[in-house]
């Protein structure tokens, strides 16, 4: 892509940039692998300014990896509690007690034992060990691979396995070997701050002479957006109860199942997490969530349950649109359903839940609040 002398000069600028304007971020005050490893993990999906106070929350629970291994599952999901993509957290924890159990309690240093830990790919392992370790590891994710889309007038979807593998090849040429923690996180600072993907600011790029991209005057419309998978339009419907003492009744995380989910997939859509009574609904969402509850809740069969309808609620996982219509329940006391907890309508925080549940519960707590109309 470039000749040794452009390849100094960029290597030269780019890093004089970041490490004059790079942001200040919490994870790059330290060298601690373990810290590197839970910003990386949650900056997948994220952006970084929602992923800061759940970094900081979470390492004051857990500071260490051995604090993380030892800790109950569902401690671990209610601090990730509405970053989403909870798999995450999950594989974060195991990769833990792996560490723990077959390390010692220290980050792996060798690229195959890092890759053999849940949720750590090749871009993963990259940045920790290039930024704790200083490994010659060059990153290749959306960002990187946007510049060097750029950078180098590469046309077609850079996701295609050939053309990621070449992009990969060509974030090994153009890494600094001195500075390889840095490096990579100035191509990373790069893409996020200035090679957008929207509306790049070339003008302030420290390697726009670089950009074949922007010499050919088709730097935006690089790199090519892959063709989106259809939208899946899914309704659901939940029941909120409340009793007397304003609490509510949530189910259980849904049980590992070795079925392949569908789009409405209820489990799926919960993210695997505490969730009021739900169902997936094709018809009268009212009917059809009445005669779920009364098998879900066989003893309660002769109660007159008054279904009072709330502002129905919109949420989006993967490709998946949802509309939930829920109802708020109210009654003296509430159901029994082995497994179930009580907690207050008002904060349902005390157990990890999704965001599409704390959606539901505010809707139904709005509704609790503004008097029905006789």
């Amino acid at each position: 892509m470039l000749n040794s002398r452009e390849l100094a000069a960029f290597r030269k600028q780019l890093l004089g940039w970041f490490r004059q304007f790079q942001r200040d971020l919490p994870w790059r005050r330290t060298t601690d692998p373990y810290r590197i490893w839970l910003s990386e993990i949650m900056l997948q999906q994220t952006r970084v300014a929602a992923a800061i106070p759940y970094y900081e929350r979470f390492l004051q629970r857990f500071p260490d990896v051995h604090s993380l291994a030892a800790a109950p599952e569902e401690e671990v999901l209610r601090l990730w509690s509405g970053l989403g993509y909870y798999s995450r957290a999950r594989n974060l924890q195991k990769a833990a007690q792996q560490i723990v159990a077959k390390h010692d309690g220290e980050f792996p240093t060798r690229l195959d034992e890092t890759l053999a830990l849940p949720g750590i790919g090749n871009y993963t392992a990259a940045a920790i060990l290039s930024i704790a370790f200083q490994q010659k590891l060059a990153v290749l994710d959306g960002n990187v691979a946007r510049v060097l889309a750029r950078v180098g007038a590469i046309r077609g979807d850079p996701r295609e396995s050939k053309r990621w593998q070449k992009l990969q090849e060509t974030a090994d040429a153009l890494l600094e070997p001195k500075s390889p923690g840095d490096w990579n996180q100035a191509m990373m600072e790069l893409g996020a701050t200035l090679c957008t993907p929207k509306s790049p600011q070339c003008l302030l790029c420290p390697v726009v002479q670089f950009c074949e991209g922007r010499k050919l005057g088709i730097a935006e419309s690089l790199p090519e957006k892959r063709k989106k998978r259809t939208t899946v339009e899914v309704t659901l419907a939940a029941a909120v109860f409340s009793d007397g003492k304003a609490r509510t009744l949530l189910l259980p995380p849904p049980k590992h199942s070795n079925e392949k989910a569908s789009a409405d997939h209820v489990p799926t859509l919960v993210s695997k997490m505490w969730h009021f009574p739900t169902l997936s609904v094709t018809g009268e969402a009212a009917a059809n969530l009445l005669a779920f509850l009364r098998k879900l809740f066989p003893c309660a069969q002769n109660r007159k349950w008054q279904m009072v309808p709330t502002a129905k609620v919109r949420h989006s996982v993967t490709y998946r649109a949802i509309t939930l219509f829920p109802f708020l329940i109210e009654v003296k006391n509430l159901p029994h359903s082995s497994g179930a907890k009580q907690v207050p309508l008002s904060d349902i925080s005390g157990l990890p839940v999704s965001n599409l549940t704390r959606k539901v519960a505010h809707a139904a707590l709005a509704a609790a609040l503004v008097p029905a109309k006789r």
